[in-house]
């Protein structure tokens, strides 16, 4: 009797023990992955990155021809100077007659104050009022004459404009810190509008993305702090800690691959763990989870 008690209480601590060792949750470490594509067409002149290559935030990373872009460009602004020069000419006509209808108002006030004193005639008060009045028929001809030619400065403003935008575009600039994962095209290949060059990941922070059933779910807040498990060899884990940053607000089937604490429950949620990654973590690694 006493030898089955020994080998019944064995037994449990060994069910408890295993019980211990069983994590809350199982999942995989996976990274936000950004596809980085080109905004134009032509020949890649420069693309000298490779994959598992890290990058900086403002990077030139790679560089499309801009050759014809800037020889259209260049003839627009060579247009445009032209209808500038034209504009500039037609505003020095216009200051020319302001200057002499000025000078026309300074006779005319002169006329008018002998005109009151009765040493000047009407005829003389009419012929500077005409004059004064046919230079601002002359003026507004002009400044009518001049409004198209205004206008198609502005356009070729806007068209040079257009062009140093896509210039400017042909630069490949990394938006953000990260590591190359994988390259799509290579130096002196003719690339098109939105076709992808490369994709990149910020690994100095990675995820863990496992599923809890909705019995766990009361167990799981945002911003709690976590105990990630990774093996270190065949029998012991390293631990990690993490902070939950994500837990979905519907529930799922549960994924083939993913196991969970209770055995393949119909539903559950998606969480996700951040921690931060020595560089010891990869895409696709396994882990576990205790809350």
């Amino acid at each position: 009797m006493k030898s089955k008690l020994i080998i019944i209480s064995m037994a449990l601590l060994a069910a408890c023990t295993g019980n211990n060792k069983k994590s809350d949750a199982y999942g995989t470490f996976e990274s936000t992955e950004v596809t980085i594509s080109s905004e134009s067409a032509g020949k890649l002149l420069s693309f000298k990155i490779d994959e598992g290559q890290e990058i900086k935030k403002g990077d030139t990373v790679a560089l499309v021809d801009t050759i014809q872009l800037s020889l259209k460009r260049d003839a627009l602004v060579s247009q445009m100077k032209a209808a500038s020069d034209k504009a500039d000419y037609i505003t020095a006509q216009i200051n020319v007659l302001e200057e002499q209808k000025k000078n026309s108002g300074v006779e005319k006030a002169r006329i008018d104050k002998l005109f009151k004193e009765g040493a000047a005639t009407q005829q003389q008060v009419d012929n500077i009022n005409g004059i004064i009045a046919v230079y601002d028929k002359q003026i507004s001809s002009i400044e009518t004459t001049n409004a198209p030619v205004l206008n198609e400065v502005d356009a070729y403003e806007k068209q040079i404009a257009q062009y140093n935008d896509q210039i400017k575009r042909a630069y490949i600039i990394a938006p953000g810190d990260g590591t190359v994962l994988t390259k799509y095209a290579e130096e002196s290949e003719v690339v098109t509008t939105g076709k992808a060059l490369f994709k990149f990941a910020d690994l100095s922070y990675i995820y863990l993305r496992v599923y809890v059933s909705g019995a766990q779910l009361s167990q799981v807040k945002l911003g709690q702090k976590v105990k990630v498990l990774i093996d270190k060899d065949e029998k012991t884990n390293t631990e990690i800690e993490g902070i939950v940053s994500w837990i979905s607000s519907s529930a799922e089937f549960t994924p083939k691959i993913i196991q969970t604490k209770e055995e393949r429950v119909n539903l559950v949620y998606a969480v996700k763990v951040k921690v931060k990654n020595d560089g010891t973590l990869k895409i696709g690694m396994p882990g576990e989870v205790n809350f």
